[in-house]
């Protein structure tokens, strides 16, 4: 499945929506993920990147395989701060 973690855009044709960090976990817990793309600010406490150091962690425990991702986010320190978490995440790979 390919998730798409925005708390306001629409949801391109192909993605299932995540509104929340919460849900974006919820999903990547499944193992079913094989595509992820990143809001950073979700209107709430949590952000994509909250998200990105799960599956960090995720993908060094090896519970989660990384899937194929990208970053939406207008905001460039969060988008930033995902990208770097994802990077480091490749490594284990």
């Amino acid at each position: 499945m390919k998730i798409y973690l925005d708390d306001l855009r629409p949801i391109p044709e192909g993605y299932i929506g995540c509104r929340t960090a919460d849900e974006a976990i919820t999903l990547l817990n499944t193992g079913k993920v094989i595509e992820i793309s990143f809001d950073h600010d979700l209107g709430t406490d949590s952000t994509g990147y909250d998200v990105a150091c799960f599956l960090e962690k995720q993908v060094i425990l090896g519970t989660i395989k990384l899937p194929e991702w990208h970053i939406h986010s207008a905001n460039p320190v969060g988008r930033k701060r995902i990208e770097m978490a994802m990077k480091s995440a490749e490594r284990f790979v």
